[in-house]
């Protein structure tokens, strides 16, 4: 498959993904990254720093050793088998380095491989990813792992996706796998919640949305998403979803959450979507393919109420060459080259409103205050 663009497509090639690889190939692979400066040299970079808290604890020992009160010899013969444990530990973390890098340099291999086979090309990270998607936004250390990229004729990403929240003790890494497809035009902001990879809680997305923003649909389609469209844009959300559609987000994509935003197609998964198991490449191009195939449908939308704004321009505009005669007093047609709404989304439709988790943070409050009152002496 040269890359997702329908569902007749060639077959997805995914021997490179389980082939046996030669260690000189992914060496010599890492190697050539490392030249480019796609990426760091994580392993000189963890060798030092393994080097630099040796050195530390070591000095510690030392030092006590020459302010203790016993014989110089006696508290550093018994210092000995400490310094020991200090030299072992550092060498079993540099070998484990040397071993997970391997491991790495082999996955890497494979995916640019992969990449290769399928007519796409393999990135391995980069920084600050540019969708406007939900979790693209939060947090700081923002980067994208194992991008695999699509060559066209549209823009399509798959890659692991990790950012941090929080500092010090609650510091918190989260980690998500994504598909970005880039749409012809602009839709409303739409969000497919998953119900099947929700948690005990209720849902797993980092943003939460006004309930009355909900939509239900037909069918079985409200036992497998939770639709959210902007207020007002029902009609619209309806004429996207239609039941061959919907149909196709359950067959293909009912374990992965959906943001439709500015121009952007986001499908979010808590595993990664980068990897070497060709059964998930199998399920995302399907996802993809699925949905790629019924975009014309999509790109025919337009949203009426940008041609109404540039009416309603238009007519402000003539009222004040008419000497600033209110503007509803006077019969104005829309020019002819505006008797079709141009692509793009009135600024009520660009964002759905969101909610504070109070549920959620109401709990937590109360089990602090449990844990100190128990916590209680007497």
């Amino acid at each position: 498959m040269t890359h997702p663009t329908t569902a007749a497509s060639v077959p997805l090639d995914t021997r490179p993904l389980t082939q046996r690889v030669d260690r000189a190939d992914a060496r010599a692979f890492t190697k050539e990254l490392r030249a480019s400066r796609r990426i760091e040299n994580e392993v000189m970079a963890s060798i030092i720093g393994y080097g630099v808290a040796l050195l530390f604890f070591v000095g510690l020992v030392l030092l006590d050793v020459l302010t203790s009160r016993s014989p110089f010899r006696v508290a550093l013969s018994e210092a000995t088998p400490l310094i020991v444990v200090l030299l072992v530990c550092a060498l079993v973390a540099v070998a484990v380095t040397f071993f997970s890098q391997g491991r790495v340099s082999t996955r890497r291999y494979r995916l640019d491989r992969f990449a290769r086979a399928n007519g796409m090309r393999y990135v391995p990270e980069k920084g600050n990813p540019s969708f406007p998607g939900m979790i693209f936004g939060s947090g700081s250390y923002r980067r994208s792992f194992d991008v695999v990229q699509g060559k066209g004729p549209r823009r399509v990403e798959f890659a692991n996706y990790v950012y941090t929240t929080g500092s010090g003790k609650h510091r918190r890494t989260h980690r998500w796998g994504y598909v970005a497809v880039k749409l012809d035009i602009p839709l409303p902001h739409i969000v497919l919640d998953a119900t099947g990879n929700n948690s005990l809680f209720g849902s797993n997305l980092p943003t939460l949305y006004k309930k009355e923003q909900r939509l239900s649909l037909e069918g079985d389609f409200d036992r497998h998403f939770a639709l959210y469209c902007p207020e007002g844009y029902e009609r619209d959300a309806l004429y996207l979803f239609t039941p061959d559609v919907m149909a196709r987000f359950i067959d293909n994509a009912a374990e992965l959450d959906v943001e439709i935003v500015d121009d952007w197609l986001l499908m979010y998964t808590k595993r990664n979507a980068s990897t070497t198991d060709p059964a998930t490449w199998e399920w995302l191009f399907g996802a993809v393919a699925a949905v790629l195939d019924k975009l014309d449908q999509w790109e025919r939308w337009r949203d009426e109420r940008m041609l109404q704004a540039a009416s309603g321009d238009s007519r402000a505009a003539h009222g004040r060459a008419r000497g600033g005669t209110p503007a509803g007093s006077l019969p104005f047609a829309a020019p002819a080259g505006l008797l079709r709404p141009p692509p793009g989304v009135a600024p009520q439709g660009r964002r759905l409103t969101t909610r504070f988790p109070w549920l959620l943070t109401g709990l937590c409050v109360v089990a602090v205050v449990l844990y100190l009152l128990l916590d209680l002496p007497g």
